[in-house]
């Protein structure tokens, strides 16, 4: 490869896809941060329906146990539900503070089962039926409603939801802190550049890249968790991501998207311990860690939603598993949530007539629906807005926040 072409790859990997401009978020400025599940996780083992005998009489051997004094038994939110205890001391904390709410029975109407489809519909935030847009992403939307220069997406490419015509950037942060490249390098991409019509990305690209490397490096983390008396466990997976997140929406971003894979559990997901309770530990700890990194006064600023895209067989499967199945349960988290208790949204006895096609949980709220409602409230948007973001969907307003 010449000497240009790598400069020239250099400088469009510096730009993190689009080069979104550089512009410092107000304190007081609305954040809100989608954390996407990639793989349709068991909603059904988050938030336990412990009033129903016949979810007992489904999952004879991965069930969670009523609450009760073990530690293995489901923590209690109200009469019939119950959280995962993988989550004793990271979101149930935050629940009992009035700083998480659940919604059951949310999802999609989209019935295709498939990760990819799903996934892909979500993100769009389109009608389902009449022609589509891949390349117009509801989160790209929002941030046209809003300044897409607030917006970041934390991931190696440019997911769905944020593909569109504002400028979005994205930059994955397992490894920042580094500068993307060496000085003698950055130089000679700027000077390659200087005078021509991409000179201007080129800059806030390098840039971008450089305040990473240094609002992210390990010692000014370390120097912060120091400061702050924070525990002193390590931080490793998703919880140091959640921190790097967090740090950047402290102080720059106010509108991000993160996701997370490993959800997809056909064989041996294990009950109130195994494989799918470590994933819920690693989530529970990341999601707590950004309110503790953020601090009270930006928590209440921010709310986090959890979706993934869509949930799991009501009944396990002879591989101690849970088959692709349909409603999901999504989370919401912020110090600013509004005190109805930790449920929300529309709600049925499960029972063996309500399931979804016999297999399922229902979809019962929307999630267009719940996040223009949310969105409406948060950023002050109006209907007019919402409708394009998503078009013809009715923001329905849960009373969230």
């Amino acid at each position: 490869m010449h000497r240009r072409q790598l400069l020239q790859t250099v400088a469009a990997g510096a730009l993190g896809l689009s080069g979104g401009r550089l512009f410092a978020a107000g304190q007081d400025r609305p954040r809100f941060l989608l954390v996407f599940l990639r793989g349709g996780y068991d909603a059904t083992h988050l938030l336990v329906p412990v009033s129903s005998s016949f979810y007992y009489e489904q999952r004879p051997r991965i069930a969670i146990a009523r609450p009760g004094p073990g530690p293995d038994t489901a923590l209690p939110v109200n009469a019939d539900w119950g959280l995962h205890p993988a989550l004793r001391n990271s979101i149930y904390p935050l629940m009992q503070a009035g700083q998480a709410r659940f919604i059951p029975f949310a999802g999609t109407d989209d019935l295709t089962r498939s990760h990819f489809e799903t996934q892909d519909s979500i993100e769009m935030g389109q009608p389902l039926t009449g022609s589509r847009d891949y390349n117009s992403g509801f989160l790209n939307r929002l941030a046209a409603e809003l300044d897409a220069q607030q917006a970041l997406s934390f991931t190696d490419q440019l997911p769905i939801a944020f593909r569109g015509p504002a400028r979005i950037a994205n930059a994955a942060l397992r490894n920042t802190a580094k500068p993307a490249v060496d000085p003698r390098s950055r130089d000679l991409i700027s000077r390659m550049y200087q005078g021509q019509a991409l000179s201007g990305n080129v800059e806030e690209g390098l840039t971008l890249r450089e305040e990473l490397a240094r609002d992210l490096s390990p010692e000014r983390l370390k120097q912060e968790m120091d400061a702050a008396g924070r525990n002193a466990i390590p931080a490793k997976g998703f919880e140091l991501e959640a921190r790097r997140i967090a740090t950047l929406m402290r102080g720059r971003f106010s509108l991000g998207f993160i996701d997370v894979g490993g959800w997809d559990t056909h064989v041996n997901q294990g009950g109130a311990t195994g494989a799918l309770a470590t994933r819920f530990e690693e989530l529970g700890r990341g999601l707590a860690a950004i309110a503790d990194e953020l601090g009270p006064t930006l928590w209440r600023q921010t709310t986090v939603m959890v979706i993934s895209e869509f949930g799991r067989t009501f009944r396990e499967n002879g591989n101690r598993g849970t088959d692709h199945g349909h409603g999901s349960v999504y989370w919401l988290l912020g110090g600013g949530l509004a005190q109805g208790g930790p449920m929300a949204g529309e709600q049925i006895a499960l029972t063996a007539t309500t399931l979804f096609q016999n297999r399922d949980y229902p979809v019962l709220n929307d999630y267009r629906a719940v996040l223009g409602g949310l969105w409406q409230r948060q950023f002050g948007l109006s209907n007019a807005a919402l409708a394009r973001v998503f078009p013809g969907a009715a923001p329905r307003d849960l009373a969230l926040i």
